[in-house]
């Protein structure tokens, strides 16, 4: 929609967010999580794996390592081990056991609730910072993983590539208080609806409010069957 205004893209935009707010109304964090150190960790660990896969390591790291001091004190060979079925074990053993060295060092082996802080530790960008801060204490976040990426573009919502440009162009078509909750929800449709080769455009919620409705499936008896979850 390259004449759209930017006032018809925002009114597009949380029409977008209200559809798929009926549609997936149990839309969340998928990390499972006690607290705000394990999801910082569980976010680290999920780059170039699923959350399936992470909630599957995670139990046995935590019940060893259940906090900053003991994770950062562990021998880097245990915990390699442990998340070696997450994939790049090593830098993700580097990455928590940094930031875990970090926290105890300069936090107090508290998760600091600043984005600004955040992201000083090893292995944490904006997005793993903007997890943290919107399921763990509260704070506005909006991350934008692979599939906030590609639906956001696919949508027609930005044009940019850079993940920290299109948290920009989405933050400012998107009221504050629902940043976190469209990100889950935009992150749900990716997985459930909106696949990336072969979208179920013949029963997506949001069909009308997008540019690329009909590059997938478009019967709806056929698209029907291909939804997850």
């Amino acid at each position: 929609m390259a004449d759209e205004t930017p006032l018809a893209r925002t009114r597009r935009a949380r029409r977008i967010h209200r559809a798929l707010a009926q549609r997936y109304p149990d839309a969340r964090c998928e990390l499972d999580h006690a607290d705000p150190f394990q999801l910082l960790v569980a976010t680290v660990l999920s780059a170039q794996t699923t959350d399936v896969r992470v909630n599957l390591t995670t139990p046995e790291l935590f019940a060893r390592f259940p906090d900053p001091a003991t994770m950062a004190a562990a021998d880097p060979s245990e915990l390699e081990e442990i998340l070696r079925p997450t994939g790049f074990f090593r830098a993700k053993t580097r990455s928590v056991q940094g930031l875990s060295v970090a926290l105890v060092e300069r936090f107090g082996s508290q998760v600091p609730r600043r984005m600004d802080d955040l992201v000083t530790l090893p292995g944490v960008g904006r997005k793993t910072a903007n997890v943290v801060l919107g399921n763990a204490f509260g704070v506005p976040g909006l991350p934008v993983d692979t599939h906030v990426k590609r639906l956001a573009r696919r949508m027609g919502l930005t044009v940019a590539d850079e993940p920290a440009d299109i948290e920009t162009d989405l933050c400012a078509l998107v009221e504050r208080k629902d940043w976190t909750m469209f990100s889950h929800r935009m992150i749900f449709h990716g997985r459930r609806t909106c696949f990336a080769r072969n979208p179920a455009c013949g029963a997506c919620p949001v069909a009308r409010e997008c540019p690329s409705a009909g590059i997938g499936q478009t019967d709806p008896v056929k698209a029907a069957a291909m939804l997850k979850g």
